[in-house]
């Protein structure tokens, strides 16, 4: 497909983006309706919008084409993802049903000033600060996904630098959520995420078609093939992929990178109760499964249509190309126009999210505007406006790091990150919320690094030499050793006071 065609529609895109901010942020467009949308959203566009927030374009990208590839000695992946998305599912209902409510009953704006409430100053900032770091970082690597994508098959053809390509993503996301924060991005989300359905539903269809065969046929040649296992029962100690690794790995990462992540919690904080947030996400649950599934039989089509077409998926360099690779050039105009949508509207709805999260958490977090006796003061709102462009500058730093030194799929480097960057995060909330005792706030910070630390060196330098393997269930690890350290170092009961929050 040409180049000139996918940047028209990528400036068109970008036009739509931009006049629905023009509108959400007409009128008042203050501090309170950048951080929390005036508390005012409605349940079942946030529930909608969430799906393009959580998927992004590892799981449009990275997802289909990993189901072909293989471990060391070991057979393909096929459906095994699906595993960690059931365990994706029992997080999200352990946030509806734990979390939320706690959150509701403090009436937060940053989730992190619990841990201020229960544990201590050192405590809340050392949150703070993970999730900053956590959030900064599996953002950047999501764009990153994109960007390589749009260099490969737009820029490279004009010899932009990459440096460019990223920068004016970043600009363009900064010009539409800069005003109306998350008022906007419930907009913009909803609208991101109907494209990303429409692409997936698109893909299988022209897959399909260009396979000679139904939807329906597609359907069944995908059930009946390799492709469509799931469940991996055998080798727990050496498969990563094994059942309750997964499901376990799932579960957990999901609590700690959507329950204590302030990028998807803020979404769900802006509704006016807890019952519509509960909702939100009990719908948003069902309808993420049900979209996974659809990735991963697109992946199985993908395969196919490889085989059948003598594409050598080896050429390619690595599989997050595959998708991109037969979409823009094999299948077609209209094909490659949808499978764009659905790339652009998966990635940048995660990452304009990101953005306000993180500007969010550190006006609240670190320089206290719910302190401030009038938080939507002219000069505070251009503080956070200047705090906006800041994240937005250390994301492209991030990025242009990551395309020097990453060798492995999008998709492991996120989540075996998360497992090291959010384990302490799970481990301040684990104890907070079980426990009835006392940390040594001094002592925190310490142990946020001390935990992830003890983790890298044991897989780097001792599980080599054992039969195990580890795979999501990282951050579980990183959590309790976390939580063992707050436990051990504990000065006693906690008092009526402090567990009252």
């Amino acid at each position: 497909m040409s180049p000139i065609i996918l940047l028209s529609f990528l400036v068109v895109y970008f036009v739509i983006l931009l006049g629905v901010s023009y509108f959400t942020s007409k009128g008042s467009a203050d501090n309170s309706t950048f951080f929390v949308a005036n508390r005012n959203s409605k349940w079942y566009l946030v529930a909608f919008g969430m799906i393009g927030t959580a998927l992004s374009g590892v799981t449009f990208i990275s997802v289909p084409g990993d189901i072909g590839n293989a471990p060391a000695g070991l057979e393909p992946n096929n459906f095994s993802y699906f595993q960690f998305v059931l365990g994706n599912a029992l997080g999200f209902v352990i946030i509806a049903y734990v979390l939320l409510p706690l959150y509701y009953r403090m009436n937060l704006t940053s989730i992190y000033t619990y841990l201020e409430e229960r544990l201590g100053y050192k405590s809340y900032k050392s949150g703070a600060m993970i999730f900053l770091v956590s959030r900064t970082i599996g953002s950047a690597f999501r764009l990153y996904l994109v960007a390589i994508v749009l260099q490969r098959y737009i820029f490279d053809a004009w010899n932009i630098p990459f440096f460019v390509t990223v920068s004016a993503c970043l600009l363009l996301i900064w010009l539409y959520t800069n005003k109306g924060g998350l008022k906007t991005i419930i907009i913009t989300d909803t609208l991101q995420t109907t494209f990303l359905v429409l692409a997936v539903i698109l893909s299988i269809y022209f897959m399909a078609d260009g396979l000679g065969i139904t939807v329906i046929e597609a359907f069944e040649k995908v059930k009946d093939s390799s492709y469509s296992k799931v469940f991996i029962w055998e080798n727990l100690l050496g498969d990563t992929r094994h059942f309750w690794k997964h499901v376990i790995g799932g579960a957990f990462v999901t609590i700690a990178m959507t329950g204590l992540d302030q990028d998807l919690m803020q979404k769900n904080l802006s509704m006016k109760t807890i019952g519509e947030a509960q909702k939100n996400m009990m719908t948003f649950t069902s309808i993420f499964i049900v979209i996974n599934i659809f990735f991963l039989c697109v992946g199985a089509l993908l395969y196919f249509y490889a085989d059948a077409n003598g594409i050598n998926i080896a050429d390619l360099g690595k599989s997050d190309y595959l998708y991109p690779e037969i979409a823009l050039r094999h299948l077609g105009l209209l094909p490659g126009i949808v499978f764009m949508m659905g790339l652009t509207a998966a990635t940048f709805a995660t990452t304009d999210s990101a953005l306000t999260a993180l500007t969010t958490s550190y006006c609240v977090d670190f320089l206290g505007f719910n302190k401030k006796e009038n938080p939507n003061d002219p000069k505070l709102v251009k503080q956070r406006n200047i705090v906006h462009m800041a994240f937005s500058v250390v994301m492209l730093l991030v990025i242009l790091l990551f395309h020097v030194i990453n060798d492995d799929s999008v998709v492991s480097a996120i989540f075996k990150i998360a497992g090291y960057t959010y384990g302490p995060l799970l481990g301040l909330f684990a104890f907070g919320i079980l426990t009835k005792r006392r940390v040594n706030d001094n002592l925190v910070p310490y142990i946020c690094v001390l935990a992830p630390l003890f983790i890298w060196l044991l897989t780097m330098y001792v599980l080599p030499y054992t039969s195990y393997k580890i795979g999501f269930e990282l951050i579980v690890y990183n959590g309790l050793i976390t939580y063992l350290l707050l436990l051990i170092t504990s000065p006693g009961r906690a008092s009526e006071k402090e567990l009252s929050n």
